[in-house]
This record gives C-alpha cells, sequence and structure tokens, in this order.
C-alpha cells in the first residue's frame, strides 16, 4: 500500500478522460481501508470505484483512494433462495455471469452494465425492468468520519429511480464495502416484458428462456447498441429519462403525437431520453473529439481526445436542445466531477 504522487487517471475512468489524482492510493482491504482513512482524516479525500459513472472535468486535487477490495460468497440459503454477498472491488458484469453460472437468478437483466459491485446501490442501477432495489437485502459501508462499519437495509437505503441514501443525506458520508444480494436458485422469475429482449429471443427461436438466455439477450443488445468503454470511452447513459407529470406529458403529445414513453403511475409518465436527444437532431452529432453515439442518443462518448470539459459543454447543448425542443428537462446520470 502505498501513496503514489501525480497519478494518471486516463485508465481509470470509463470515459477516457486524461486527469490526474494529487495523489492516489489503492485498498485492497478492510484494515487497509481503515488504516487509510484514519491516518489521512484531515485530509481531503476522493472515493474512486470502477470509475464507470463519473465525468472528470479537472485533475483531482485530493488524496484518491481506489477501493479495490474483492471477493464474493455465499453466506444463506434454503431450497428457493440463495444470498450472495460480493465486495465493493467486484467487477459488476464479472459478478453477474458468476451468479448465471450458479443457477443463481435476478441480475441478469442487468448483465454488462459498466462499473463496481460497491456502487451498483448508489445509483440504484438498473436495465430492462429490473433494479439493485429488487433483490438487494443490505449492504455494509464505513464511516468515513469514524472507520465505523453499518449496515444499511433496503428501507434505509431510500432507493428510487438512479436514487439512494448515498446521493443525498448519506452523500460523502459512507464507503460502501460490500452488498448482499437475494437470489433465486429455481423458480426463476423470468422477466422478458421489453421488446427488445423478446424480439431477441424471438430471432433464435427460445420460447421458454432460461436466465442465461436472457443475459445473452441483453449482451447482445448492449453490444449492438451501447459501445465498449475499452474501445470508445463513455459512460453509459449519460441522462436519466425523464419522469413527468401526466398532465405534463398530454400537453407534450399534443405537439407530438408519437412520442414515446412508459406509464410509471396514474399520475406519472417516464419519457425515453435517447428519444428525446435523437428528435432533437442530435444522435451521431460530433464536436470535435465529444459526440453523441451514433447507435444510442442516451450515450455522450470521447473519440479519443476530448477533455471532461469537452463532453460536458455537449451535455449542456443536447439538454437544451431538449428543453427548446419537448419543454422537457433532462438531468445527467453520471456524477461530474
Amino acid at each position: 500500500m502505498q501513496i503514489q504522487e501525480h497519478f494518471p487517471l486516463k485508465k481509470y475512468n470509463t470515459f477516457g478522460i486524461e486527469a490526474f489524482a494529487k495523489r492516489y492510493i489503492k485498498v485492497t482491504n478492510l484494515s487497509e481501508l481503515e488504516h487509510v482513512l484514519y491516518t489521512y482524516k484531515s485530509d481531503k479525500l476522493f472515493i474512486l470505484g470502477g470509475g464507470s459513472n463519473m465525468l472528470l472535468t479537472q485533475d483531482i486535487d485530493a488524496l484518491v483512494i481506489h477501493i479495490d477490495i474483492k471477493g464474493k460468497k455465499v453466506v444463506e440459503e434454503n431450497e428457493d433462495y440463495v444470498w450472495v454477498e460480493a465486495n465493493a472491488g467486484e467487477n459488476w458484469h464479472e459478478f453477474v455471469v458468476w451468479c448465471i453460472d450458479q443457477n443463481f437468478g435476478g441480475l441478469e437483466n442487468m448483465s454488462l452494465i459498466p462499473g463496481n459491485v460497491g456502487t451498483t446501490p448508489v445509483q440504484n442501477i438498473g436495465a430492462y425492468g429490473t433494479e439493485i432495489k429488487d433483490t438487494f437485502v443490505r449492504c455494509t459501508a464505513m464511516e468515513i468520519a469514524t472507520q465505523q462499519l453499518k449496515t444499511f437495509s433496503r428501507d434505509e437505503c431510500h432507493f428510487s429511480y438512479r436514487e439512494s441514501i448515498f446521493k443525498q443525506e448519506a452523500k460523502g458520508k459512507y464507503i460502501i464495502t460490500s452488498v448482499v444480494f437475494k437470489l433465486t436458485k429455481r423458480h426463476h422469475n423470468i422477466n422478458v416484458e421489453y421488446g427488445d429482449i423478446k424480439n431477441q429471443l424471438a430471432s433464435k427461436h427460445i420460447e421458454n428462456p432460461t436466465i442465461k438466455d436472457v443475459s445473452n439477450a441483453v449482451i447482445a443488445i448492449r453490444e449492438s447498441k451501447l459501445p465498449n468503454p475499452k474501445e470508445l470511452g463513455n459512460s453509459g447513459s449519460f441522462f436519466k429519462n425523464p419522469i413527468i407529470t401526466k398532465d405534463h406529458f398530454n400537453a407534450v403529445q399534443q405537439k407530438f403525437p408519437d412520442i414515446k414513453h412508459f406509464q410509471v403511475s396514474d399520475t406519472l409518465v417516464k419519457v425515453p431520453a435517447g428519444w428525446l436527444i435523437e428528435q432533437a437532431g442530435y444522435k451521431g452529432f460530433r464536436k470535435g473529439d465529444a459526440g453523441v453515439h451514433k447507435n444510442q442518443a442516451l450515450v455522450l462518448v470521447n473519440y479519443g481526445n476530448a477533455t471532461g470539459q469537452d463532453i460536458l459543454n455537449l451535455s449542456k447543448e443536447v439538454q437544451k436542445a431538449v428543453l427548446d425542443k419537448f419543454d422537457i428537462a433532462i438531468e445527467a446520470e453520471v456524477n461530474i466531477i
């Protein structure tokens, strides 16, 4: 465990932005994390996970603590369910694949989402009809100020769409060190409600899909729409899908009858941000090395040498175009640093 000065972070953020940490240290277990937090408690700290949900617009003038705590295990099981604990530094997709290989169901619709396990509850990540909260049991987190471990139940996490307590009142106060999920061992709840998944399975002539079939379908869909961060810098979905009131939606629909939407409740409607951006004329748009992906307008990309500020400026331009055209505000899902 060694502190490194002026440490390059290009390989540690999926946008591939050239930025530097004033100081950097990697921790691989709880003892190391406790030691670092205690030793440098008066220092300005920045916690780094998989680097998949952030846009670096500047160098980080702090001690960057890279959470690389690995490990996963079954902590409880019965005939129908299994409780699996994964440490924060585990790669999310690799963990999902491992669960599927054990025939543990519940995470398959979230295959190929970039990032590590430790940050999944923060964002309440989700895809194709499932979210972390659906299988989440609890997480363990270390309080930065005291180095004490605290367990957060599902209710205590205050999950909502791409939100949790860790983005609100507990923001910057805790580091998630492990997460426990309750998964099915049999009688899996196969969720193929999204049309893309149905179409993908139909193209393979699969009528009774397994969790592996669903995972493969999701992977195929994501690979066809979303660029691989190792090949083209990106952070997955840059914007949240806006949720607006039904009255607001009805007013917009009068002007744009073909607007895509999903009913959230009797009073709320979710509108796909990708559709809004595409209709505003920004799908495939490029300004220098910052661009909107040609296959999925929800994704902003770095074609090589874009700065974080270049990406941020483009995101603001896209937001303004959507607001001007539809009177709908779209928020960034990515953390702007």
